[in-house]
């Protein structure tokens, strides 16, 4: 009695990129959300007051403008250490990887020196809520792209 031959191959599963898509996804629609409630507040404020930052308020502009740039840094980097991983060279995905990391953790300290230039509370009116709504969330999801990056490494 002969047996029958094997199946053919099951079809390769894609769980990473639908996982990674719909992480994607789901950080694009809180930024979105985020910038949706800033304009509404922001339209509310103005319609109140007649303004929305405070007076005495200055957002530094030199360590904002570097954070801007630094994400094209952390493109860079991030496809670097994504070509080099896929080609099996571990030297230069685990420095790529660094790199990452590094320019993240600046860019959060980027963000902190602008919180301490600011002078500005938490509770100091519907601007500062919502700005330090909206930059705590960047930082946190800084933070999860650093963690991240570290399980990728």
């Amino acid at each position: 009695m002969q047996a029958l031959p094997p199946g053919p191959a099951p079809a390769p599963r894609n769980q990473l990129l639908v996982g990674t898509g719909l992480g994607v996804l789901a950080m694009v629609m809180l930024a979105g959300g985020m910038i949706a409630v800033w304009a509404l507040q922001r339209t509310r404020s103005i319609d109140l007051t007649g303004g929305w930052v405070p007076d005495g308020v200055v957002i530094p502009e030199v360590p904002s403008n570097v954070m801007l740039l630094a994400f094209v840094g952390v493109c860079v980097f991030a496809q670097w250490a994504q070509w080099s991983a896929a080609r099996g060279d571990r030297a230069h995905a685990a420095f790529a990887f660094g790199c990452v990391a590094l320019v993240a953790l600046m860019i959060i300290n980027a963000q902190a020196f602008i919180y301490h230039e600011m002078g500005l509370g938490i509770g100091d009116g519907t601007y500062a809520v919502m700005f330090y709504a909206i930059t705590g969330t960047f930082i946190a999801l800084m933070v999860v792209g650093i963690a991240f990056t570290a399980v990728a490494a």
